[in-house]
């Protein structure tokens, strides 16, 4: 149990510590780039189904801080709803811990296509400090097919709002490719 915890404060103390708001120049150039990518995709904004497969609430801090008025998730044409049925990004958060999987899997199944997979957190991309655990599978991608890996612990609020907008782009422009 000592190792546990004498890994995990190694890995905060040797973290660099985050910005306290975003630049406002950086903020109007995701907007403008997330709403052209969006509205590309879909045509409308996009909307994001959050499923906690296990985790220490640290990913949903950095989460709910992107809701705040300093970084204000819904101006970049994201929104977070409380339904799979209307959601276009899934975002796991945690170890995939293995009595998490049909919970995963169920609102993965509820969702209508196009669907993102986005992994956020160390834990999520390959189970962070527990890897190994009996109990935990790995990562989300023990689950899913993962599109997106947002790595840290735990990453920033701009963080991951800047890997949402660059994983819209990068599928935007590969269907504009396909159509042309």
């Amino acid at each position: 149990m000592g190792m546990v915890w004498k890994t995990v404060a190694q890995h905060l103390l040797s973290r660099a510590a985050p910005a306290i708001a975003p630049n406002a120049d950086l903020a109007n150039t995701l907007r403008a780039r997330l709403e052209a990518a969006g509205q590309r995709k879909l045509g409308r904004a996009l909307s994001i189904r959050h499923v906690a497969a296990g985790s220490c609430n640290g990913c949903e801090l950095e989460l709910r801080a992107t809701q705040n008025l300093v970084y204000d998730l819904t101006q970049y044409g994201l929104s977070f709803t409380p339904s799979p049925r209307h959601a276009d990004i899934l975002l796991i958060t945690g170890v995939a811990g293995v009595n998490m999987r049909e919970a995963v899997m169920q609102a993965r199944a509820a969702m209508p296509d196009p669907v993102f997979v986005v992994a956020v957190g160390d834990c999520a991309v390959d189970g962070g400090v527990f890897k190994g655990s009996p109990a935990v599978a790995g990562g989300a991608d023990a689950f899913l097919t993962v599109d997106l890996v947002i790595a840290g612990c735990a990453p920033t609020p701009m963080q991951i709002i800047q890997g949402l907008l660059a994983l819209v782009e990068a599928h935007g422009e590969r269907e504009r490719e396909v159509v042309e």
